[in-house]
């Protein structure tokens, strides 16, 4: 996920149709300069060599259901968009959906010359880059360890996933450990963990709050969700926790 803010314009994309190592290449509608969806870097056109970036915004991928526990105003896009049937939207998991035959293949769609056994090609990662050095995280692995301390780029950081479906999280640490996940608030949707001194914070999307002290906030760490293909492909010099 990116902001489309550039130099105070908000820039309008599409989607090309266009493919770079079985990634999707965007378009912006101002100037049709092509652009890398993976790393949010303009690739063919008048914007290349221009020096921009798109900034990288945190994101997640959890369920409605999770969502919709701790965000309750959230709006919704209208799945009868006059593009497709509503029906199609349906949940990806579904052997109904759109590319449900494409998701359960184990390798790529279409082909790509760079790549690595480290992991199965398909498996889902949370990648972050931090002082220009990048780690995978697996999915399965965050699943397996809710709270997991560790160091990226000369930074602290923990990466957060309250439950099997309900994505994860990264933030900064300052001199914290993290140690255990609970639940609390109304219906038990808002998720604090706790730090080796017993202090409690609160997980926002923005920032872990600490609970006694909110103005000691934890920033949020950009992210992504992608397959190991797609993140080694740009990424080559990548780490993957637990095989340092």
């Amino acid at each position: 996920m990116y902001s489309t803010k550039i130099n105070g314009e908000v820039l309008e994309f599409g989607t090309s149709g266009l493919l770079y190592r079985s990634n999707k290449l965007m378009y912006d509608r101002a100037t049709e300069t092509l652009w890398r969806q993976f790393t949010g870097e303009p690739v063919v056109g008048t914007l290349v060599d221009s020096g921009i970036k798109l900034e990288v915004l945190p994101v997640l991928l959890t369920t409605w259901g999770d969502w919709l526990a701790t965000h309750p105003d959230t709006t919704v896009l209208d799945a009868d968009t006059g593009l497709y049937p509503a029906g199609l939207y349906v949940p990806e998991w579904d052997p109904q959906s759109i590319y449900y035959g494409l998701r359960q293949q184990p390798e790529s769609s279409f082909p790509v010359w760079d790549k690595s056994g480290r992991l199965p090609e398909k498996s889902q990662i949370l990648g972050l880059i931090v002082n220009g050095e990048a780690k995978a995280y697996p999915v399965d692995t965050l699943h397996q360890q809710p709270v997991l301390n560790d160091i990226l780029g000369g930074r602290a950081l923990v990466v957060i996933t309250p439950g099997d479906r309900a994505g994860s999280r990264a933030y900064q640490r300052d001199g914290q450990r993290f140690t255990t996940i609970s639940l609390g608030g109304r219906d038990a949707a808002e998720v604090f963990v706790a730090d080796q001194g017993g202090e409690e914070w609160r997980m926002e999307e923005d920032a872990l709050v600490n609970v006694n002290n909110p103005s000691h906030r934890l920033d949020r760490l950009p992210s992504q969700i992608a397959y190991w293909f797609g993140w080694y492909t740009f990424n080559n010099a990548t780490g993957i926790y637990g095989q340092e």
